[in-house]
């Protein structure tokens, strides 16, 4: 019997080492290419329509270059009481978010696009991460490590910023940065077996 065909590598867009890592654990090829995409903000926005809205324009964005394989577009945010926090100008921002994440539940909320020539599969995920309270020392004392530099939040759940974290109620990878639970479950719909899973 012959063996399979190699998968087909999918093209991710976005530069984040965060999620190439998530697609290096799962075992599943991919090519790199930087998203051709502004994301804005609104003053006032539902963070679940703007995340799948930022995760499609990404992937769209890049499709052309695609050569037929899926496109993955994935965008990320940190929600505290309906206010979006996303990536700390400077030290004393990523500071001030953090006093006000201290002690709280925040969600943090990802759009996902996989797209191809013939369909597109929109979603998102959300979670729930409860912080400990933080004293001037602790955010000190983490704002130094430099790690909250281009955060959504200003922290990394994979880093130091674990220490920050009382728990967590939902998909871990989505914290990171890739809602590793709902792209396999698409992989397992859209290519059963092809990426291994389905």
């Amino acid at each position: 019997m012959a063996d399979a065909p190699p998968a087909p590598p999918l093209l991710l867009a976005s530069r984040s080492p965060q999620r190439q890592a998530i697609l290096h654990q799962l075992h599943i090829p991919f090519d790199v290419v930087t998203p051709r995409y502004q994301e804005t903000w609104p003053e006032v926005a539902d963070a679940v329509e703007v995340v799948r809205a930022h995760a499609r324009g990404k992937a769209e964005s890049v499709v052309e270059l695609a050569d037929e394989r899926p496109v993955l577009g994935v965008d990320t945010a940190v929600v505290l009481r309906g206010r979006v926090f996303g990536k700390p100008t400077d030290a004393a921002d990523a500071e001030r978010m953090l006093e006000e994440l201290s002690g709280t539940t925040h969600v943090v909320v990802s759009g996902m696009c996989l797209l191809t020539p013939g369909w597109e599969e929109l979603g998102h995920e959300s979670t729930r991460v409860s912080f400990r309270e933080l004293s001037p020392r602790d955010l000190g004392v983490y704002v130094g490590t430099g790690e909250w530099e281009g955060r959504a939040g200003g922290y990394a759940i994979q880093g130091r910023g674990a220490a920050l974290v009382r728990c967590i109620d939902g998909d871990y990878f989505n914290v990171v940065g890739l809602p590793m639970a709902l792209l396999v479950r698409l992989l397992a719909e859209r290519f059963a077996g092809v990426y291994g899973f389905g």
